[in-house]
């Protein structure tokens, strides 16, 4: 413990979980706001890293991944010791007036929509690229692709 009355995080590691309880309501909220504080900080740094990762190798990644003939998932490349882990995710937005009406066609012409998308007229990108080519076609224009955010993975690789 330090030598103040006060405990501090680093204390924390040392005590039993009944103890901390055992702590007065001042020193446990103390203790929240010195985490708290201590979590933003750390989230802070990690969106630092994380950008300046990017900046890094954003482009090597676009270059990799257009070679690849990909617009988005998971590409690899070596930096050196380290292979470069990068993902860009693929985001699928869903036009939803355009679902509701081919939602009521399906209806109309004697088939369940139920068997093609969800309740809450989303579709799952799974489904969409299991379906018939005739249903994609008419459901094409109320779908959006787009890339989610990026990210990447530093992997330092063990030497034979």
């Amino acid at each position: 413990m330090t030598t103040s009355n006060r405990i501090r995080l680093d204390d924390l590691r040392r005590m039993a979980v009944g103890d901390i309880a055992a702590l007065p309501a001042d020193q446990l909220a103390l203790l929240q706001d010195e985490a708290d504080e201590t979590l933003r900080q750390a989230k802070t740094t990690c969106d630092w890293l994380d950008g300046a990762v990017a900046l890094k190798y954003a482009d090597r990644a676009q270059a990799v991944r257009q070679a690849a003939d990909k617009d988005t998932g998971t590409i690899r490349f070596d930096d050196g010791a380290v292979t470069v882990i990068a993902d860009l995710p693929k985001r699928v937005d869903w036009d939803q007036q355009k679902l509701a009406a081919l939602i009521e066609r399906i209806r109309a012409e004697g088939d369940d929509p139920d068997e093609y998308v969800d309740v809450a007229i989303k579709v799952p990108e799974r489904k969409y690229t299991a379906w018939p080519g005739h249903i994609r076609e008419a459901f094409e224009p109320a779908r959006t692709v787009r890339a989610g955010k990026p990210s990447f993975k530093l992997v330092i690789r063990k030497v034979a």
